[in-house]
């Protein structure tokens, strides 16, 4: 979001901020025309357009994504899940119907950790409250480095689409080279040192942690090795009863520049 907060990017669109379950619901109710969505949202919203190459992604360990356990992974029966990511809960049913052990009990709850694991032997807890969670009380599995161990390929959580109908509200705006260009920014390190400054007092982190973080644990494109392993979570979520099939990946053409 650099260019919408800090450049010129944001006059051309009302901006309001959301968990991205919401921003999904909001493009499917058509109250929003563009969102951040999770993986998993596509599968269910008919008519949408990726926005290509920018993602939310992991390439290794994510930290924001965690399973937590009172138990041994093998004693796991139950599981509170926090169902504000529908990518995040898909994952975890995948990881367990595929490789962790069939047959769970998964449990739909607010994200209060004690609360959770009050009433199962696990939980899934995601976001913020993942990234402050004492880990050293807890059995911790990284769900992005769990599937990179298991398929070798990276795992994408979420990525911008635009509503197909919306597409001809403002033509000339070349959407993907806006956000692509935004994230860009986004990511020159004066800028990322700058957004850590300003975050990780509200998140209870070190300004180094939080930066580390954003540089290193967060892949931002949606490369093809990306959408290789957002092909495969498709397939297995559909496979394991956890996401409806998928429908083809589609992308919003990137403009060509005009010969002069």
């Amino acid at each position: 979001m650099w260019d919408f907060e800090h450049g010129t990017a944001g006059a051309n669109f009302d901006i309001s901020y959301t968990i991205p379950s919401k921003c999904a619901a909001a493009l499917q109710a058509g109250d929003a025309d563009i969102g951040i969505i999770p993986a998993a949202a596509y599968v269910t919203i008919p008519d949408l357009v990726i926005l290509p190459q920018v993602a939310i992604a992991a390439r290794r360990a994510v930290r924001s994504i965690l399973l937590l356990s009172r138990v041994p992974l093998s004693a796991i029966r139950s599981v509170a899940l926090d169902s504000s990511s529908l990518t995040s809960v898909a994952l975890t049913k995948v990881l367990f119907a595929k490789w962790f052990g069939a047959g769970r009990n998964f449990v739909g709850m607010e994200p209060n950790l004690q609360a959770m694991l009050a009433r199962c032997d696990a939980a899934l807890l995601i976001g913020d409250p993942a990234l402050q969670v004492d880990r050293s009380r807890y059995q911790v599995y990284d769900l992005a480095e769990e599937w990179i161990r298991l398929t070798g390929r990276p795992f994408v959580f979420a990525f911008w689409a635009v509503r197909a109908a919306a597409l001809n509200v403002s033509p000339n705006l070349d959407l993907a080279h806006i956000f692509q260009t935004s994230r860009d920014h986004g990511l020159q390190p004066d800028n990322v040192a700058r957004i850590a400054q300003t975050w990780a007092p509200r998140l209870g982190m070190t300004v180094a942690d939080a930066q580390n973080y954003l540089s290193n644990n967060i892949h931002y494109h949606l490369d093809p090795d990306c959408l290789d392993g957002l092909r495969l979570f498709y397939r297995d979520a559909q496979e394991c009863g956890s996401l409806p099939n998928a429908p083809a990946l589609r992308f919003l053409e990137i403009a060509k520049p005009v010969a002069t």
